[in-house]
Protein backbone atom coordinates (compact mmCIF):
# COMPACT_ATOMS: atom_id res chain seq x y z
CA UNK A 1 0.00 0.00 0.00
CA UNK A 2 2.82 2.59 1.07
CA UNK A 3 4.61 1.65 -2.69
CA UNK A 4 1.60 2.38 -4.29
CA UNK A 5 0.75 5.76 -2.61
CA UNK A 6 4.56 6.74 -3.12
CA UNK A 7 4.06 5.94 -6.77
CA UNK A 8 0.84 7.80 -7.20
CA UNK A 9 2.63 10.87 -5.77
CA UNK A 10 5.75 10.50 -7.96
CA UNK A 11 3.51 10.53 -11.11
CA UNK A 12 1.26 12.88 -10.19
CA UNK A 13 4.67 15.21 -9.50
CA UNK A 14 5.57 14.09 -12.73
CA UNK A 15 2.56 15.44 -14.50
CA UNK A 16 1.92 18.49 -12.41
CA UNK A 17 5.49 19.22 -13.85
CA UNK A 18 4.90 18.65 -16.85
CA UNK A 19 2.08 20.55 -16.78
CA UNK A 20 4.31 23.73 -15.53
CA UNK A 21 6.87 23.31 -17.76
CA UNK A 22 3.73 23.99 -20.79
CA UNK A 23 2.39 26.86 -19.27
CA UNK A 24 5.38 28.53 -18.53
CA UNK A 25 6.89 27.54 -22.16
CA UNK A 26 6.77 31.43 -23.06
CA UNK A 27 8.13 32.13 -19.76
CA UNK A 28 5.44 35.27 -18.67
CA UNK A 29 6.56 35.67 -15.12
CA UNK A 30 9.94 37.24 -16.30
CA UNK A 31 9.32 40.54 -16.61
CA UNK A 32 5.43 40.28 -14.81
CA UNK A 33 6.38 42.46 -12.02
CA UNK A 34 8.35 44.98 -14.53
CA UNK A 35 5.95 45.12 -16.60
CA UNK A 36 3.37 46.27 -13.88
CA UNK A 37 5.51 48.68 -12.27
CA UNK A 38 5.92 50.27 -15.65
CA UNK A 39 2.37 51.01 -15.63
CA UNK A 40 0.85 53.04 -18.58
CA UNK A 41 3.16 55.62 -20.67
CA UNK A 42 2.85 59.06 -19.72
CA UNK A 43 1.39 61.47 -23.17
CA UNK A 44 4.63 62.53 -24.06
CA UNK A 45 6.51 59.22 -22.94
CA UNK A 46 7.68 57.81 -26.48
CA UNK A 47 8.76 54.09 -25.38
CA UNK A 48 10.96 51.85 -27.15
CA UNK A 49 10.82 47.75 -26.41
CA UNK A 50 13.48 45.98 -27.58
CA UNK A 51 12.20 42.01 -28.03
CA UNK A 52 14.28 39.69 -28.90
CA UNK A 53 16.67 36.30 -27.27
CA UNK A 54 19.84 36.27 -25.37
CA UNK A 55 21.26 38.69 -27.00
CA UNK A 56 18.55 41.35 -26.56
CA UNK A 57 18.64 40.18 -22.78
CA UNK A 58 22.57 40.75 -22.01
CA UNK A 59 22.51 43.95 -23.37
CA UNK A 60 21.48 46.21 -20.47
CA UNK A 61 23.99 44.51 -18.55
CA UNK A 62 27.02 45.66 -20.77
CA UNK A 63 25.67 48.38 -21.71
CA UNK A 64 23.32 50.25 -19.06
CA UNK A 65 24.18 53.60 -19.76
CA UNK A 66 22.73 53.15 -23.85
CA UNK A 67 19.32 51.95 -22.27
CA UNK A 68 19.11 53.99 -19.24
CA UNK A 69 20.25 57.40 -21.70
CA UNK A 70 18.06 56.33 -24.24
CA UNK A 71 14.83 55.32 -22.17
CA UNK A 72 14.72 51.72 -23.93
CA UNK A 73 12.84 48.80 -22.45
CA UNK A 74 15.00 45.25 -23.03
CA UNK A 75 12.66 42.67 -22.84
CA UNK A 76 15.05 39.83 -24.37
CA UNK A 77 14.62 35.96 -22.56
CA UNK A 78 17.82 33.61 -23.00
CA UNK A 79 17.15 30.55 -24.95
CA UNK A 80 13.92 31.72 -26.92
CA UNK A 81 12.55 31.16 -30.02
CA UNK A 82 10.29 33.06 -32.49
CA UNK A 83 6.75 30.84 -30.98
CA UNK A 84 7.92 32.00 -27.41
CA UNK A 85 7.95 35.77 -28.31
CA UNK A 86 5.13 35.67 -30.67
CA UNK A 87 3.53 34.37 -27.23
CA UNK A 88 4.55 36.76 -25.18
CA UNK A 89 3.96 39.47 -26.88
CA UNK A 90 1.11 40.73 -25.96
CA UNK A 91 2.22 40.97 -22.37
CA UNK A 92 6.07 42.46 -23.02
CA UNK A 93 5.22 44.50 -26.05
CA UNK A 94 1.35 45.96 -26.65
CA UNK A 95 0.55 46.31 -23.00
CA UNK A 96 3.33 48.76 -22.03
CA UNK A 97 1.72 50.65 -25.21
CA UNK A 98 5.16 51.50 -26.99
CA UNK A 99 5.95 54.16 -29.68
CA UNK A 100 8.00 51.85 -30.90
CA UNK A 101 9.49 47.98 -31.35
CA UNK A 102 12.87 46.48 -31.88
CA UNK A 103 12.74 43.22 -32.90
CA UNK A 104 15.40 40.50 -32.97
CA UNK A 105 14.48 36.92 -33.99
CA UNK A 106 16.19 33.83 -35.39
CA UNK A 107 19.29 32.55 -33.58
CA UNK A 108 17.48 29.88 -30.98
CA UNK A 109 14.84 29.02 -34.04
CA UNK A 110 18.14 28.08 -36.31
CA UNK A 111 19.80 26.58 -33.27
CA UNK A 112 16.36 24.40 -32.58
CA UNK A 113 16.26 25.16 -28.98
CA UNK A 114 12.36 24.26 -29.35
CA UNK A 115 12.46 21.97 -32.32
CA UNK A 116 13.30 21.09 -36.01
CA UNK A 117 13.90 24.73 -37.75
CA UNK A 118 11.07 25.89 -40.36
CA UNK A 119 12.07 28.95 -41.93
CA UNK A 120 8.79 29.54 -43.00
CA UNK A 121 7.40 29.12 -39.66
CA UNK A 122 10.06 31.30 -37.98
CA UNK A 123 9.26 34.05 -40.84
CA UNK A 124 5.33 33.89 -40.08
CA UNK A 125 5.91 34.43 -35.95
CA UNK A 126 8.19 37.53 -37.13
CA UNK A 127 5.15 38.12 -39.85
CA UNK A 128 2.57 38.16 -36.97
CA UNK A 129 4.40 40.63 -34.53
CA UNK A 130 4.84 43.01 -36.86
CA UNK A 131 0.84 42.95 -37.47
CA UNK A 132 0.12 42.75 -33.94
CA UNK A 133 2.32 45.72 -33.33
CA UNK A 134 0.96 47.47 -36.18
CA UNK A 135 -2.41 46.94 -35.28
CA UNK A 136 -2.00 49.10 -32.27
CA UNK A 137 -0.40 51.60 -33.48
CA UNK A 138 3.35 50.67 -32.77
CA UNK A 139 6.14 51.34 -34.50
CA UNK A 140 8.13 48.88 -35.67
CA UNK A 141 12.25 48.36 -36.51
CA UNK A 142 13.25 44.66 -37.95
CA UNK A 143 16.49 44.08 -37.35
CA UNK A 144 18.76 41.03 -38.66
CA UNK A 145 19.67 37.76 -37.28
CA UNK A 146 23.45 37.90 -36.12
CA UNK A 147 26.13 36.21 -37.80
CA UNK A 148 26.67 32.98 -36.32
CA UNK A 149 29.02 29.70 -37.05
CA UNK A 150 27.75 27.52 -35.19
CA UNK A 151 25.86 26.85 -31.27
CA UNK A 152 28.10 25.64 -28.97
CA UNK A 153 24.90 23.81 -27.62
CA UNK A 154 23.97 22.38 -30.59
CA UNK A 155 27.50 21.19 -32.68
CA UNK A 156 25.82 18.80 -34.78
CA UNK A 157 24.79 22.22 -36.68
CA UNK A 158 26.56 22.57 -39.49
CA UNK A 159 24.88 25.02 -41.76
CA UNK A 160 23.68 28.08 -39.57
CA UNK A 161 25.05 30.59 -41.53
CA UNK A 162 23.48 29.27 -45.08
CA UNK A 163 19.88 29.37 -42.76
CA UNK A 164 21.00 32.97 -41.36
CA UNK A 165 21.39 34.24 -44.77
CA UNK A 166 18.63 32.87 -46.39
CA UNK A 167 16.30 34.41 -43.16
CA UNK A 168 17.25 37.71 -43.02
CA UNK A 169 17.15 37.97 -46.91
CA UNK A 170 13.38 37.14 -46.83
CA UNK A 171 12.79 39.36 -43.89
CA UNK A 172 15.01 42.31 -45.33
CA UNK A 173 12.71 41.65 -48.73
CA UNK A 174 9.55 41.75 -46.45
CA UNK A 175 10.61 45.23 -44.65
CA UNK A 176 11.29 47.01 -47.76
CA UNK A 177 7.91 46.02 -49.39
CA UNK A 178 6.41 47.11 -46.66
CA UNK A 179 8.43 50.14 -45.75
CA UNK A 180 9.67 49.08 -42.17
CA UNK A 181 12.74 50.26 -41.05
CA UNK A 182 15.78 47.28 -41.36
CA UNK A 183 18.98 47.47 -39.13
CA UNK A 184 21.50 45.25 -40.87
CA UNK A 185 23.86 44.03 -37.71
CA UNK A 186 24.63 40.78 -39.62
CA UNK A 187 26.77 42.68 -42.22
CA UNK A 188 28.54 45.16 -39.46
CA UNK A 189 29.45 41.73 -37.57
CA UNK A 190 30.66 38.77 -40.42
CA UNK A 191 33.85 37.98 -40.54
CA UNK A 192 35.33 38.60 -43.91
CA UNK A 193 35.69 35.10 -45.06
CA UNK A 194 31.55 35.02 -43.97
CA UNK A 195 32.03 32.00 -41.48
CA UNK A 196 30.66 33.49 -38.73
CA UNK A 197 30.86 36.92 -36.41
CA UNK A 198 33.92 38.32 -36.57
CA UNK A 199 35.62 37.27 -32.93
CA UNK A 200 36.45 40.70 -31.96
CA UNK A 201 32.82 41.49 -31.97
CA UNK A 202 32.10 37.87 -29.98
CA UNK A 203 31.31 37.07 -26.06
CA UNK A 204 32.08 33.35 -26.91
CA UNK A 205 33.47 30.59 -29.24
CA UNK A 206 32.23 29.81 -31.98
CA UNK A 207 30.65 33.70 -31.70
CA UNK A 208 27.16 34.33 -31.33
CA UNK A 209 26.64 36.68 -28.47
CA UNK A 210 28.36 40.04 -28.88
CA UNK A 211 30.83 40.81 -26.56
CA UNK A 212 30.82 45.42 -25.70
CA UNK A 213 32.14 46.32 -28.55
CA UNK A 214 29.88 44.04 -30.66
CA UNK A 215 26.91 45.83 -28.88
CA UNK A 216 28.58 49.46 -29.95
CA UNK A 217 28.43 48.66 -33.44
CA UNK A 218 24.86 47.64 -33.27
CA UNK A 219 23.82 50.88 -31.07
CA UNK A 220 25.69 52.90 -34.00
CA UNK A 221 23.15 51.26 -36.44
CA UNK A 222 19.78 51.48 -34.33
CA UNK A 223 20.10 54.37 -32.39
CA UNK A 224 19.54 56.88 -35.58
CA UNK A 225 16.68 54.86 -36.42
CA UNK A 226 14.88 54.70 -32.69
CA UNK A 227 15.75 58.66 -32.77
CA UNK A 228 13.88 58.75 -36.19
CA UNK A 229 10.50 57.31 -35.43
CA UNK A 230 10.33 58.49 -32.04
CA UNK A 231 10.05 62.46 -33.77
Amino acid sequence: MKTRIITAIALLSIALGTQAQKHEFANWKRYANANRELGAPAKKDKRVVLMGNSITDGWPGKRPNFFKENKLIGRGIGGQTSYQFLLRFREDVINLQPKVVVINYGTNDIAENTGAYNEDLTYGNVLSMVELARYHKCKVILTSCLPAGGFSWRPNITDAMDKIRSLNARVQAYAKANKIPYVDYFSALVAEDGSGMKPEFGEDTPAVHPNVKGYEVMESLLLPVIQKLRK
